[in-house]
């Protein structure tokens, strides 16, 4: 018999907190106590599921995993972010499949559970130095002025506002908890292996709908509205979304985790683990091609000419000229094939009707930015326009791209600091790769500057950074940036210690 359940639950010698400090988190419950209120939970789904319904069922046993959940976020940021990690990368997946949930609330209350936790634990440490630095500067500055929009005097709306700062300003405070809290290269690998396994999945994901289809809750969504049957099907072809809210998002996301792999790569690994990653990389970027996002093509040569900079050896410079004479032959051969054709034309603008529409566009707006240094106002543009304010002049201007909403939202002031911000965050990047000395920490620091850097090309044609899991995934690696270089120092002072 087990020896712990003849332990009687409350000793004489033992006080009350003494004897709930043995019964959770020494025997965690495997107890008497344990087995009775499993048995007492039991009852009571059983009683609400026969008396209510299975849903008021279901919901009481969510109720019952986000009760550890909610500790383990506090009690345990590390799992915490594992956590947000994987939702950030799922979370339109969940909309799709049918989830009547919350759950862009559920994400920001994370995010404030995550920023308990680390006052709770800076009122014991008080150590605010990790926190110093241009970049973080920046960022705090970049929130500050979203913040301020809300007195914009020219923003046609506030509650569009309240929708639109979530995910612009309030997600960037995630930079802050993932600098304090990643502090090892244990956490930092684990981190890169839950990313690149949930970017897998979802490569499979697209494979399976090019291939074999669209399951019948995608089909229903494809069908339900003109508006998406005439911006994914083009040309006879569907463009390919997999788990993510629009082709866009996931081309990207493709590219990101693409550029990982590279940027692992350039470290000191196994030959193995290097093919692995190669295989990686070609998957990745077949699947992206599925998307038939045109932005999301030139990504990988541009961020090739920044690596071959940063890197220069003869390898790099080896590899970088065989991959761009393979994709000269690509771009320039005859083709019929529809994926193959679309890729072409992203080399090709002046030839592209879409693009010449948006160069147009953003001529005719340019009076508006430099006469409204401020801006009309977050979330201006875009759902948020139309929802709340549909008869302001920006309400249907459709800003195509990443810095033409913030020059249209937030005035050339708000551009101009944005574009400061990310100088800062690649300006840092690469000074702090030269000064890092362990490769493994060095290969990590390069593959979040290469992601930085395609995120704000591609933040051009499109919005790269304002959807999930990009906005969240962007701060992840901004923070790594600053990790990295930490981490390393602290290496450095062990070994001069050690001498």
């Amino acid at each position: 018999m087990n020896k712990e359940l003849i332990i009687p639950l409350v000793s004489k010698k033992e006080s009350l907190r003494e004897t709930l400090r043995r019964l959770f988190l020494i025997e965690k419950l495997n107890n008497p106590l344990g087995f009775g209120l499993l048995l007492l939970f039991s009852i009571a789904i059983a009683a609400v599921v026969s008396i209510v319904g299975l849903k008021e069922g279901l919901l009481a046993i969510v109720g019952l995993i986000a009760m550890p959940i909610v500790y383990g976020i506090v009690a345990y940021p590390r799992f915490g972010i594992i956590v947000y990690l994987s939702m950030a990368y799922l979370i339109m997946w969940f909309f799709k499949l049918g989830v009547n949930f919350p759950l862009g609330t559920l994400m920001d209350g994370m995010e404030a559970l995550f920023i308990l936790s680390l006052f709770i634990k800076q009122k014991r440490d008080k150590d605010w130095s990790m926190f110093k630095g241009p970049v973080s500067t920046m960022i705090l500055i970049w929130i500050g002025y979203n913040l301020f929009q809300i007195a914009n005097p020219t923003a046609e709306s506030r509650m569009a506002w309240v929708y639109t700062v979530r995910t612009v300003a309030v997600v960037m405070i995630m930079y802050f908890i993932f600098l304090y809290y990643i502090t090892t290269k244990e956490f930092i690998r684990i981190i890169f292996r839950l990313w690149i396994a949930l970017a897998f999945f979802a490569a499979l994901y697209a494979f399976k709908q090019e291939h074999i289809g669209f399951f019948p809750f995608e089909d229903a969504y494809l069908h339900s509205d003109p508006g998406i049957e005439l911006l994914l099907f083009i040309g006879g072809v569907w463009r390919k979304f997999s788990i993510f809210s629009d082709p866009v998002a996931f081309s990207y996301n493709m590219v990101t985790a693409s550029l990982l792999c590279i940027g692992l790569m350039t470290g000191e690994i196994s030959t193995w683990r290097r093919v692995r990653l190669g295989f990686l990389t070609v998957f990745f970027l077949l699947v992206m091609l599925y998307s038939g996002t045109r932005g999301a093509y030139v990504l990988i040569p541009a961020t090739m000419i920044l690596l071959t900079i940063i890197k220069y050896n003869k390898k790099i410079l080896i590899a970088v000229g065989i991959s761009a004479v393979l994709a000269v032959g690509v771009i320039f051969m005859p083709t019929s094939n529809q994926t193959l054709f679309r890729f072409q034309s992203a080399f090709k603008p002046s030839e592209d009707a879409s693009f010449n529409l948006r160069k147009m566009n953003q001529k005719r707006i340019q009076p508006y930015i430099l006469s409204h240094p401020l801006g009309g106002g977050l979330g201006a543009t875009g759902e948020w326009g139309k929802r709340f304010a549909p008869y302001s002049y920006l309400a249907n201007f459709p800003p195509d791209s990443g810095y033409v909403r913030i020059a249209v939202e937030l005035g050339w002031i708000g551009l101009f600091l944005f574009c400061l911000l990310v100088f800062t965050i690649l300006k840092t990047g690469i000074n702090n790769y030269y000064i890092i000395k362990d490769p493994e920490l060095r290969s990590y620091c390069l593959a979040a500057v290469l992601i930085v850097f395609a995120l704000n090309v591609g933040n051009y044609p499109q919005e790269a950074i304002v959807q999930y899991p990009s906005n969240v995934y962007f701060y992840l690696v901004t923070a790594m940036i600053g990790v990295t270089l930490r981490i390393d120092k602290q290496q450095n002072e062990l070994l001069d210690a050690g001498k």
